[in-house]
């Protein structure tokens, strides 16, 4: 089955034969963990780094980095048992989407703080496919934890 991952979403799955997909990550990130153990996936797509204020966070935690992150990490835990010390870490996206070099520098702001989110969790990164001009979409397969990555040129 597929599971689809719209911005600000996120999915958790342990079920041989699902993909967990999203798509047209430009600022955005996604990031991916895998329990290669327990063979638990799951994904968030974030779009931005942090709420303006603590009710936005509570209201839409998955858009944001640093409360999209946790809410996964712990939600892995707590329902499928899955560790921290055992998730393998991958994140994608955070592209300059905007010509000008891109005034509010999105992307790289959003890596910042996935990655500051991450350290703030002890999760290492795996594998990071961050930056640049290309839209991304990526699709992961539960049993595995394999990523498949699709670029396409932003067009500005």
């Amino acid at each position: 089955m597929e599971k689809i991952v719209g911005i600000g979403e996120y999915a958790i799955s342990e079920f041989e034969g699902d993909l967990i997909k999203t798509f047209a990550l430009a600022s955005c990130v996604a990031i991916t963990a895998y329990n290669p153990l327990l063979k638990v996936a799951g994904m968030i797509h974030i779009a931005l780094p942090s709420p303006s204020d603590r009710e936005e966070g509570l209201r839409r935690p998955g858009y944001y980095a640093t409360s999209g992150i946790p809410l996964l990490i712990n939600k892995m835990g707590k329902e499928y048992g899955s560790r921290v010390e055992d998730l393998q870490i991958k994140i994608f996206g955070g592209a300059l989407s905007i010509r000008n070099a891109d005034y509010f520098t999105i992307g790289s702001r959003n890596c910042s703080a996935v990655r500051d989110t991450l350290v703030s969790m002890n999760l290492r990164v795996l594998e990071a496919q961050t930056g640049g001009t290309v839209i991304r979409n990526i699709e992961m397969d539960v049993q595995t934890g394999l990523i498949i990555m699709k670029t396409l040129p932003i067009n500005f």
